[in-house]
């Protein structure tokens, strides 16, 4: 089932004149006894318009959208080397791609020139491309095992929270009005997400995508829902040009980490860390002189 119009709510911001002239901006991340460390700042991405959306395919490489020609492609970064690849080179956009855990691919978001969206697979070997699901309208996703998807799909004007089956075809639906930011919970059999069921307070929320089982984690930071998890079980998460961490086993609230206005940042979006923890990742809105 094809899917039109969802352009103008999900992507608009990206595609338009006025994008966001986003960078993505490397950090090692260095944690000791509890605290954390921000050193060797750098802008991977370094590149005209939107760059966004990081996600480590392993320790070494750093996968993200970027802007050519035009339109948005999917960019894999060799940190060590500083190096960047283009792996996907489509007549439509690709948005959030994510290592498909147990295979040479990842997912990713194709957005047609048409307006038309779907989940798609690209083989990192021979740039080949196939459609997995098109009869919802995934905007974010996390993969939880090989063929168990979480995803925010838009339905109407705002995001909901569904677990996907691949190998039976079928879509469950748990929540409504979720933010974007999906991760898999370290050294552990659940997923979490935002909850924006309540219009003042967001919050962090667990679930297990084989029952269904929802647990409150903590409240967001205010108006933030971009965060991501340290190997070791910390939340990371940012407001402003200030991160801050949350230990869900040791901490009652929210510990400032880490001022990065230092470095000249003030809009801090996106985060990904690395699976061993050294490199964090993060996605900077630029503000025009």
């Amino acid at each position: 089932m094809k899917k039109h119009l969802i352009l103008y709510i999900l992507f608009l911001p990206f595609l338009s004149f006025s994008q966001p002239n986003t960078e993505v901006f490397l950090f090692d991340l260095i944690h000791e006894n509890g605290s954390f460390q921000i050193t060797n700042f750098k802008n991977i991405s370094n590149n005209e318009g939107y760059d966004n959306q990081p996600s480590f395919l392993d320790n070494n490489t750093l996968l993200f959208a970027g802007t050519r020609n035009g339109q948005t492609d999917i960019v894999r970064c060799d940190i060590l080397k500083n190096e960047k690849k283009w792996i996907s080179d489509t007549e439509g956009s690709e948005y959030s791609p994510l290592k498909i855990p147990n295979q040479d691919a990842v997912s990713a978001i194709r957005l047609e020139k048409d307006g038309t969206q779907v989940f798609r697979k690209y083989n990192l070997l021979n740039r080949a491309s196939e459609i997995l699901v098109d009869d919802i309208v995934i905007g974010y996703h996390v993969w939880f095992k090989e063929d168990i998807l979480a995803s925010a799909v838009l339905e109407e004007d705002y995001l909901s929270l569904y677990i996907t089956n691949l190998s039976e075809h079928k879509n469950y639906k748990h929540q409504t009005r979720i933010g974007r930011s999906l991760h898999n919970i370290p050294n552990t059999n659940l997923v979490s997400y935002i909850s924006k069921a309540k219009d003042s307070i967001w919050e962090i929320k667990s679930i297990d995508p084989t029952t269904g089982e929802t647990i409150l984690i903590i409240e967001t930071l205010p108006n933030s829902e971009d965060m991501c998890w340290t190997p070791n079980g910390v939340i990371m998460m940012a407001k402003n040009g200030v991160l801050y961490r949350f230990n869900p086993k040791f901490n009652d609230n929210w510990i400032e980490t880490a001022d990065l206005t230092k470095f000249g940042i003030t809009n801090i979006t996106r985060l990904a860390i690395s699976p061993n923890g050294n490199k964090l990742a993060v996605v900077v809105e630029l503000l025009n002189n």
